[in-house]
């Protein structure tokens, strides 16, 4: 059956084939999930190369488990969020004997196209400080306000993806925006933010 980036196979569908030897349907999975996962671990972790390692390891185990993948148990990009996300959180746990000054370093700033050297460098300097900010945040909060407001995913997926019940996937997110708020408030002005950004 020859698959394009438009077929309209479920991600469930697409990994049941792979398991019988399709190798079309692992390209079109990929080319629908890698970008989600290696932009959930770009966000968590701050660094392009680290995220893409987590991205191929979470890709690698999705291909693992293929031939024991239950259908209608878990969303496939839910378990791979999941996955991901813990990936994440042992790369931030080992990083923390690093020190976050040389994990978070100069280079490591995200890629910006906007036009206007100006809105560059605002730009550049909120995602610093964004950056900079979520990573003070202990990690469950990091993981579930990346997940809400960066990733867009709603609060049941993300108390899927973290294994907790939605109530606590409020609480997280509710005291990681607090967290944030007040560490980025003394520089409203400076990342020229008003109050509706």
């Amino acid at each position: 059956m020859p698959l394009d980036a438009n077929s309209e196979q479920t991600d469930d569908t697409l990994l049941a084939l792979f398991a019988n030897g399709d190798r079309g349907a692992a390209r079109l999975l990929t080319v629908r999930l890698t970008p989600r996962v290696l932009s959930l671990a770009q966000r968590m972790l701050g660094d392009r190369a680290e995220a893409e390692d987590v991205a191929q390891e979470a890709m690698l185990r999705l291909w693992k488990i293929a031939p024991d993948w239950r259908p209608g148990e878990a969303q496939v990009s839910t378990w791979l969020y999941r996955v991901a996300s813990n990936l994440c959180t042992d790369r931030l746990r080992r990083r923390r004997s690093v020190g976050l000054d040389e994990a978070f370093g100069e280079g490591n700033e995200p890629e910006d196209f906007s036009p206007g050297v100006v809105r560059r460098m605002q730009d550049a300097e909120r995602a610093a400080a964004l950056k900079a900010a979520l990573a003070q945040l202990p990690d469950r909060q990091r993981q579930a306000v990346v997940l809400r407001h960066l990733e867009g995913l709603s609060n049941p997926g993300i108390a899927e993806v973290m294994e907790i019940g939605v109530e606590a996937v409020e609480s997280l997110i509710a005291r990681g925006k607090r967290a944030l708020a007040s560490r980025l408030s003394g520089r409203r002005a400076e990342l020229g933010l008003s109050d509706d950004t």
